[in-house]
C-alpha cells in the first residue's frame, strides 16, 4: 500500500524560512491585523506591538501594502504620549474587489465587496430555478457578473469570484455533487461559468450557501465565535462555526440539516428520501401548510400571521417545532450553546423562536445546565453573497505579496 506524502501545507511548514518566504508571511500578518482590527484603526506602533515585529519592519511592510493599494492611511491623530501623532491604518477602499455570487431556488445574484467591507455593486434577479438547466441558469448569472463588474470603479482590481450553491459542493472548485431543489447532479459549475466572457480571467471558487452565510455572520460579530447557523430557504442548510471557523466536514458536505429525518413515514422529499425536515419547515412547506401558493413571498405569510390568520400562525408554529426537533439532535451531538436563525427564518423568528426553544429545552440532555440560546442572524440580506466575497478577500489577505507592484 502506498503511503500518501505530506500535504502542501505540511511541506511549507517543514520548509526552511527563506528571506522571501519570511517577508510574505509578515506581509500577511500585518495586513490581516489591519483588516481584522475590531475597534479603532491601529497605527504602525500598535501593529508592531500586536505582531511582535519591530517598528522598522512594520513600517517597511506597511509601505509595501500602501503601494499595493491594500492599506490606506488616515489623517494623524494626537496621542497621550510624547512624540509624533499616530497615523491610523485602514483597509483601502475601492481598490480590490471580491465578487460573491449565489444561485438559489428562487433567485440569482452577485455582490461586489472591497477590502473595507463596503458593497460597491449588487444585483439580484428573481426566478424559479426548480429542476432547471444548469447551463441556462449559469449563463444568466454570468450576465449579472458582467453587470456588477461594469459598476465597480474602473481602476479596481477584481480578486476573484466565489459562488454560493444550495447543495453538496466538493471543496474549493467543485464539482457540485447534488442540489436537490435545483435538480442538479454532478455539474462542473466552474467550467460552465468560466466559459462566459463576463467571467473571463476570474478565479472561481464554489461553496455551500449556508457555510458562506455563516462566514458573514462571523464578520457581523453578534453571535460570538462558536454557534450553529441555520439558513432557511426552500431548502434548509446549516453551518457549525467553531472559534470563528466553519467546520464543513471531510468533503465540505456538512450542514445538510434540511435532509435530516423528522418522520420516516412523512412526505417524499426532492432528495428521494421521505420525511426530511425541509418538507415540514422549508419555505415551500410553510406556505403550503398555511394554504398559500409557494410562489408567495415570505412577507405575505408573515403579514397573514400578524393579521390573525390562524392557518398561517399554525403553520409557523408547526414548522418551528419540526425545526426545533432537528436542531435538538444537532445540539446533543455537537454541544453548541447558540443557534442563529438566518435566511427566511430571520424575519419569521418572532413566530418560530418560541417553538424552537421549547424543543431545545425539552430534548437537549444538557439543557438544565446550559440552555442553547436562539438568536436572529445579523449578517444582513443575501448573507451568502457577502460570505462568498469574504472568502475571496481572505485569499488576498493570506497572500498580499501577489498584489505588490513589480519591483523596479
Amino acid at each position: 500500500m502506498t503511503t500518501p506524502g505530506p500535504s502542501v501545507t505540511q511541506a511549507r511548514r517543514r520548509a526552511p524560512a527563506r528571506q522571501g518566504t519570511l517577508r510574505e508571511h509578515n506581509l500577511a500578518l500585518v495586513l490581516r491585523h489591519v483588516l481584522d482590527a475590531p475597534a479603532a484603526p491601529p497605527s504602525r506602533a500598535e501593529v508592531a506591538t500586536a505582531t511582535g515585529l519591530t517598528r522598522g519592519a512594520v513600517s517597511a511592510l506597511v509601505d509595501l501594502l500602501i503601494g499595493a493599494r491594500l492599506v490606506a492611511e488616515l489623517p494623524p491623530t494626537a496621542t497621550a504620549r510624547a512624540g509624533r501623532p499616530a497615523v491610523p491604518l485602514v483597509p483601502a477602499r475601492g481598490t480590490v474587489v471580491a465578487l460573491g455570487a449565489e444561485v438559489n431556488v428562487d433567485y440569482v445574484g452577485v455582490r461586489a465587496l472591497d477590502l473595507a467591507g463596503d458593497v460597491l455593486a449588487h444585483t439580484v434577479e428573481d426566478g424559479d430555478f426548480r429542476h432547471s438547466d444548469p447551463a441556462a441558469v449559469l449563463a444568466r448569472l454570468a450576465r449579472l457578473v458582467g453587470r456588477v463588474r461594469a459598476a465597480v470603479p474602473s481602476d479596481a482590481r477584481t480578486a476573484g469570484l466565489c459562488l454560493a450553491l444550495p447543495g453538496l459542493v466538493d471543496r474549493v472548485t467543485g464539482p457540485l455533487r447534488l442540489a436537490p431543489n435545483l435538480g442538479w447532479r454532478d455539474v462542473d459549475v466552474a467550467a460552465l461559468l468560466t466559459a462566459h466572457p463576463e467571467v473571463d480571467g476570474l478565479t472561481v471558487r464554489l461553496a455551500n450557501e449556508a457555510d458562506l452565510a455563516a462566514r458573514a455572520e462571523v464578520r457581523a460579530g453578534v453571535a460570538g465565535d462558536s454557534f450553529l447557523y441555520v439558513s432557511g430557504e426552500v431548502g434548509i442548510g446549516a453551518a457549525l462555526v467553531l472559534d470563528g471557523e466553519v467546520f464543513a466536514g471531510r468533503h465540505g458536505w456538512g450542514g445538510e440539516l434540511g435532509h435530516t429525518v423528522v418522520d420516516p413515514r412523512g412526505p417524499r422529499c426532492t432528495c428521494g428520501a421521505s420525511g426530511c425536515l425541509e418538507q415540514y419547515a422549508g419555505k415551500d412547506a410553510l406556505l403550503r401548510a398555511a394554504g398559500r401558493d409557494v410562489e408567495d413571498p415570505v412577507d405575505a405569510l408573515l403579514a397573514a400571521a400578524a393579521a390573525g390568520d390562524e392557518g398561517a400562525a399554525r403553520a409557523l408554529v408547526s414548522g418551528g417545532e419540526a425545526l426545533g426537533l432537528a436542531l435538538a439532535n444537532v445540539v446533543n451531538l455537537v454541544d453548541v450553546e447558540r443557534v442563529v436563525l438566518g435566511g427566511i427564518y430571520a424575519p419569521l423568528a418572532p413566530w418560530l423562536a418560541e417553538a424552537v426553544t421549547a424543543q431545545l429545552r425539552t430534548r437537549v440532555l444538557s439543557a438544565p445546565w446550559a440552555r442553547a440560546q436562539v438568536g436572529v442572524a445579523a449578517g444582513g440580506a443575501h448573507a451568502a453573497m457577502t460570505g462568498a466575497a469574504l472568502v475571496v478577500l481572505r485569499a488576498v489577505a493570506d497572500d498580499p505579496s501577489a498584489w505588490l507592484p513589480p519591483a523596479p
